[in-house]
This record gives structure tokens, sequence and C-alpha cells, in this order.
């Protein structure tokens, strides 16, 4: 699998900040050199209060929630048992294994990175991202959380939007969910 940070025309980012948990991503798809869209949704709202948003390929992303999804319903909406058992799924799974994509998975409870080497990480500061504009969005994210009263989905609209003036594979066509 390639290194989620490698993804181009993706950035996802998520924050969990007083109690409260959005997700967000930009819309930019890119092919080789050349925009192709402007405004894909990269994430999305799941079963059971859970919201996803995913870098990579979109067809490995969007079967990989498919599975993620059978797992929740598996493990009674448990997301961290869900995704640890998608994590070793993907892993050992000789087709799945070949899957390009990152999922950032959040519900009231937990806020987690699953991808296919295994990983499955919660952040200590309540802030993830990927994609190729993180490192950006995740600066921005962790500034204004340190420095203003912004809320969670403020914080992931700005970091996106300061993103999207330094990536040129990240736009500024946000899409952002709350967790309910």
């Amino acid at each position: 699998m390639s290194d989620p940070q490698q993804y181009h025309g993706t950035t996802i980012l998520a924050v969990r900040h007083r109690g409260h948990t959005a997700v967000g991503g930009d819309g930019q798809v890119t092919l080789g050199e050349a925009v192709i869209k402007q405004r894909a949704t990269k994430v999305r709202r799941l079963s059971g209060g859970v919201v996803a948003g995913f870098a990579g390929s979109a067809a490995d992303a969007l079967g990989l929630l498919e599975r993620f999804e059978k797992k929740l319903g598996e493990h009674s909406g448990q997301l961290r048992r869900a995704a640890v058992e998608l994590a070793k799924e993907w892993r050992t799974d000789r087709a799945l294994r070949r899957l390009e994509a990152t999922l950032v998975l959040a519900d009231r409870e937990a806020l987690l990175l699953v991808s296919g080497q295994g990983d499955v990480i919660e952040p200590d500061d309540g802030v993830l991202a990927v994609g190729s504009g993180a490192p950006v969005a995740r600066a921005a994210a962790l500034a204004l959380l340190r420095h203003t009263k912004l809320d969670a989905r403020r914080v992931v609209e700005a970091a996106l939007a300061i993103a999207a003036e330094l990536c040129i594979y990240t736009n500024a066509e946000i899409n952002v969910e709350e967790v309910e």
C-alpha cells in the first residue's frame, strides 16, 4: 500500500474538541497533473452515527467502507472493535491488501485512522489528517485549537481552507460532517 501522505487530490481532517467531532474533506480529484473534479464528496455518514472520510482510491475506499459497515453491525456498533477487525482483514486478505486508501472514522466516543498496513490509530490530541494536504491541515488545526475559541467544525473548515491555499492537490470546496 502507498503511504497515506502521498495521496494526491485529497485532504481529510478530523477534529475532536470540547466533546464535539467534525470530519471534513476538500473536493478536488486529480488524475496525474490534471484536476478532473472540483466537488467530490470524500466525507460520508455511515450507520450507527459514524462519520467517515477517506483518502486514496475512491473505489477502494468505498468498498472498504461497505466492509466496515458490516463489521460495525457484527460488533454491535462498537467503532474501535469494528475498526480493528477491518484492519486485520485488510492486512491479511490478499485481495484487500492491494487496496490503496486510508479511512478516518469517528463516532461519539472515538476518532480513528485505519489503514491497510494494520494501523488503527487514535490521536492523543484529537486531530487526524490524511492525504496530500495533511501536514498543513493538521498544523493549522492544532494552531487554531490552541489559540482560538473556535468549535470543532469551524477549526476543520478554517484549517482545510488554509491547506487549500498551500497544497496544489487540495481545493476550497470543503465538505464537513459532524458526529451527532
